[in-house]
Order: structure tokens, then sequence, then C-alpha cells
């Protein structure tokens, strides 16, 4: 009889996904599989659907996290900046609404001295995304090449694009597939989704801004927890210096949702102008990013050099060029009445006298999706004008009558349909809330420690 020899089985992603169906550790080797098949297109958007949906109901093991993580970090091109003498650090949010952090944090640090190469993503659910903003800079262009890309990180020191070709492409067809499946919320998944993007980018550390709250992915405080512990373990087991913080997203942050309207408050607060929240929160997230840059000696330190980068308006000359490096007319940073306006306006007011008592962050993110300035299909295209201007927050005082929000539409019945949603979503009661919510809930350094 003849040896007979090994013939490895070809790989189906049936297998895969009936596995993950009944709660089964899959291997390395499955995962990449998966990854690298539905990469290169050989399994359809369904079959991955229903492994997404097997995960968020199943959840993963810390292996196949970290072996997804790695599969989806080398279905591209991992970036190598090592030439720049300058630390390279980056911030990720997991997402919520009226979040633009990012656009007021990449030229802050890069003005500090700190290199930052932002690879983001296009908004997921009810979640606003930093390219959908920075697109709605007429001309800007987040679709740079690698080698573009390098050219203005070396020239201006930060620069924003999206997953190109070339870097985490898997990460690319999961986060759009995730977005119109209902499987966003899984913390495993969006560990593997941001670390694969971050760890691409050559960076030395990164500062995580980890929501929790009723516009967060993460509800409640303990999910927020364990999904930044889980990142923070992943970057530290790649060698990278992390940070993550628990912030709050229990009402919008900033007054301003929706893309055009956002860039205009992120100018706002590069003017050293804009909401106090908002720019309390860059303040905060700009310090770390310096600190573990090595721009500053301490957090503390951080806080006062980010303050002086807005004051002194080098922050904001970043910004404007970085803009300019990457096709962006810079005439609306300038003046940012030149952004694309609505075409029509109506108003929420307040039925009664008393105190916001609460919001449903959630209810006014989608509102915004609603009038187009998000997506509830994978194909659809976000108009940048369209938005929502908040009035008042959580606390404030309000006469009956008076004006909470101002919605920015361009099609009647979308403005209703918002109008009506954000009414019901802001709750007016005869007292404000006992406490405030921080806005910083609690830190998580090295190896899980919290502060």
């Amino acid at each position: 009889m003849s040896e007979s020899k090994f013939v490895p089985q070809a790989f189906r992603a049936i297998d895969v996904i009936r596995k993950k169906r009944d709660g089964i550790e899959l291997s390395p080797g499955e995962i990449e599989g998966l990854v690298n098949a539905y990469t290169n297109g050989d399994v359809p958007d369904y079959q991955v659907s229903a492994w997404l949906m097997a995960v968020v109901l199943r959840g993963m093991t810390r292996p196949e996290t970290a072996a997804l993580t790695d599969a989806m970090l080398h279905s591209g091109e991992v970036l190598d900046f090592s030439w720049l003498p300058a630390k390279k650090v980056d911030k990720h949010s997991t997402g919520g609404v009226g979040d633009k952090t990012s656009l007021v944090l990449a030229p802050l640090a890069a003005a500090a001295g700190v290199a930052v190469p932002m690879i983001s993503g296009r908004g997921l659910g009810h979640t606003g995304g930093t390219l959908d903003k920075l697109e709605a800079i007429p001309g800007f262009n987040v679709n740079l090449p690698v080698k573009e890309f390098r050219r203005v990180l070396e020239t201006c020191g930060c620069a924003m694009i999206g997953q190109t070709a070339e870097i985490a492409p898997a990460d690319r067809k999961l986060y759009a597939l995730r977005d119109v499946t209902g499987t966003v919320e899984s913390p495993f998944l969006i560990c593997a989704s941001i670390m694969s993007k971050k760890l691409a980018e050559g960076i030395d550390g990164l500062v995580l801004d980890v929501k929790t709250g009723s516009g967060a992915f993460m509800k409640n405080e303990k999910d927020a927890v364990f999904l930044a512990e889980l990142m923070v373990e992943t970057g530290e087991r790649m060698g990278k210096e992390m940070v993550a913080l628990i912030t709050d997203m229990d009402q919008p942050l900033g007054n301003m949702i929706g893309n055009a309207l956002e860039v205009a408050e992120v100018v706002e607060v590069l003017r050293g102008e804009g909401p106090d929240d908002l720019r309390e929160l860059c303040v905060e997230l700009a310090a770390w990013m310096l600190y573990l840059g090595g721009a500053a000696r301490s957090v503390s330190q951080g806080r006062e050099r980010s303050v002086e980068l807005i004051s002194s308006g080098k922050a904001l000359e970043r910004f404007r060029q970085m803009v300019e490096l990457q096709g962006g007319d810079v005439r609306v940073i300038d003046d940012p009445r030149k952004f694309s306006q609505a075409r029509n306006t109506t108003q929420v007011t307040s039925a009664r006298n008393g105190f916001v008592a609460s919001m449903q962050c959630e209810q006014i993110g989608t509102a915004c999706v609603i009038l187009g300035g998000g997506r509830e299909r994978k194909e659809d295209s976000v108009d940048p004008a369209v938005g929502i201007i908040l009035h008042k927050k959580v606390g404030d005082r309000v006469q009956a009558g008076e004006l909470l929000a101002t919605i920015h539409y361009n099609a009647e019945t979308r403005g209703e349909r918002a109008r009506q949603m954000i009414s019901e979503s802001i709750e007016i009661a005869d007292a404000p809330p006992r406490t405030k919510r921080p806005l910083v809930h609690r830190v998580i350094g090295k190896s899980g420690e919290t502060s």
C-alpha cells in the first residue's frame, strides 16, 4: 500500500460560522483564513455577516481577539515611520455623538512636536465618523496613497486619512459591513478594528477615548472598562505605550452635530472658543498624547502646554496647514460661514419651564442620520450640510417656548422626523439633575491599572 499524504482541508467559511455559533474557540489559522478570504473577495458579505452576528452573540476569547487583530493588521501594509525623529502617537475614540476631538487633537499634538499619523473611519450607526467630517471641507482628500501620507506627515507633523487598499483592507471591508448588520457593539470586534488600524500606522503610543453612556456603543461603564482594558492589553502586547480614558457620552459632546457644523465647531475650539465640555476634553486627551509622545514631562504639563498652543494660534495654524496639504479649501477654516449650508432650518422649543434633566443621546445621533448626516445603508451618501445645533445641555434652566435645538435639513420629511425625535429625546423636569456626570470617569493605564 502506498504511503498516504496529508492533504489540508480546503477552508470553508461555513465551518468557521458553525464553530463560532456553537461557542467553540476558533484557531488563529481559521480566523486568518476567514479574514484573508473575505479581503480577497472569496467569501460573500452574507457569510461574514452571519459570522459577525455569531461573534456578537457568543463573544471571543483573548487569543481569538489577538488573532483577529493580527490577521486584520497583516491584511495590508504595516507602516514604518522610524525615520521620523519625533515619537508617533495617535488617539482613537470608540465613537459618540458630536465627538469631533480628533480634528482638534491631531494638529494640537503636532504643534507640540509629536507626530500624529491618524487613520480614521467613517460613521458607524448613530455616531459620526472623522472621515465624513473631514470631507465636509471642500477638496479635502482622505484617500491619500501611503507615499503622500508620509509626505504630509513629514511636512506638518500630522496627516488624517482613511483605510486605503494598502492599510488594513480587511478592517475597511468589515467596518462597512458591521455598520449595516447590527454588529457594531461587540467589544471584541471593536478592539480588533481599532487596534489593527492603529498598529498599522507605525505608532509608538496610543490614547484611547472609550465612551460610556446613552450615546455610546458601551452603554454602561462596566462594558466600557472591559473594552478599554482589552485594547490596552492588546497594544501593550505589541510593545506600544497605551492609556485609555473612560469618558462621558450621556449627552452630545459640544453643541454641533453634523459634519460641516462640527468642523466649524472644531475651528472655534482651535481659536480658544467653543463649548466648555469640548474644549476641556480636547485638552485632557491632548495632555496624554503629549505625555506619551515625550513632549511633556507629566500629564499636568501636557495640559498647560495644550492650552498655550491653542491660545497662541499655533494649533489652528497647524490644522490649516494640514487641510491645505491634503487638498482642502482653507477659506472655510478662515471663515466657517463658507461651509456647505442646508437649505432649511426648523426649531425645537421647550413645552414648559424647568431644567434639562436628560438627553437620549443615541436618539439625537440617529436624528442626524435620518437628516442625511450619516448612513442607514452601506451605500448611502452623506450630506455634509445637515445637522443639529443644541442650545441647551443637561442641567440648563429653560423657559416655556425657549429654543432647545435648531435643525438644519434639506428634505422636508426628514426634517420633520428629526424634529419629532429630538423633541422626544430631551427631558425637561422641575429640578436639575442631582449630580453632574464628569467628562472623564476614569483612566486605565499600563496593564489595567486604574485611577
